[in-house]
């Protein structure tokens, strides 16, 4: 079941959004060779705690950690670790959920770390528009097909694949919630969508082959032929005549 939230809840969650800005402005500074990903995952939970906000993912399901930091070839959920060093022309996503209050905000964002190849740039250029793409049908009577009917047009027009077996998803009070977004799928199709309603729109795409394997620990995804990955998500409030972004400052490229 989709829903709706209260001007209260919207609020909240909007509050839980702006933190999530000052971890992302935070992180474009931080995030050089040099860094692990695990130094990046303790300054996100530092500067979601100064600012009074519960990092979600921690503790979710068992997950270690504040965030999921995911570089090159992992697509998604890879956990912070001392042993993964940030090196030159990386891409490294950084995944955040913030609880403000009891009310949540999900975004993802794929930094590009010193000079990164032209294909490596190619692709985190591509999956960013793609959100935007699927922004375009974000309004009451649109369907949740017509926004994975966007992101898959948009990135396989490109040449790259959308995972198959991860999707966008409702968030409110809980981290995910009705609909299930999928990053491919019918235009047309699908939940209706309504006023105040919230939705995390995420195309997660892969340079190569769809498929994808999850690692040993139970969360790590990768591309299984090697190629590289990148993500970038926002949470998205349906407005009266179209959308509201709340987890994007202004001026933020």
């Amino acid at each position: 079941m989709i829903i709706s939230k209260s001007q209260r809840e919207i609020t909240l969650m909007k509050e839980a959004g702006r933190v999530l800005d000052v971890v992302f402005k935070t992180l474009e500074d931080f995030i050089k060779p040099g860094v692990s990903t695990s130094d990046i995952d303790e300054v996100v939970e530092k500067v979601m705690l100064d600012n009074k906000c519960i990092p979600a993912e921690k503790g979710y399901y068992d997950y270690p950690a504040a965030s999921c930091v995911s570089v090159n070839d992992t697509l998604i959920h890879g956990i912070p670790s001392r042993k993964i060093i940030i090196q030159e022309g990386d891409i490294v996503s950084v995944d955040i959920v913030a609880n403000y209050k009891g009310y949540m905000a999900d975004a993802c964002r794929t930094y590009k770390v010193g000079t990164i190849t032209e294909r490596a740039n190619r692709l985190v250029d591509v999956t960013k528009q793609a959100f935007f793409e699927a922004l375009k049908y974000v309004r009451p009577g649109s369907y949740v097909g017509d926004i994975s009917h966007a992101i898959q047009e948009y990135v396989e027009s490109h040449g790259y694949n959308v995972a198959r077996d991860y999707t966008g998803h409702g968030i409110g009070s809980h981290m995910h919630e009705d609909p299930s977004i999928p990053n491919y799928g019918k235009a047309g199709t699908g939940a209706k969508l309504a006023p105040n309603t919230a939705l995390c729109i995420e195309p997660m795409v892969l340079e190569g082959k769809k498929d994808t394997r999850v690692l040993g620990d139970g969360w790590t995804v990768k591309s299984k032929d090697g190629k590289l990955t990148a993500h970038y998500e926002n949470t998205v409030i349906v407005t009266e005549d179209g959308y509201e972004i709340i987890t994007m400052y202004e001026g933020e490229n």
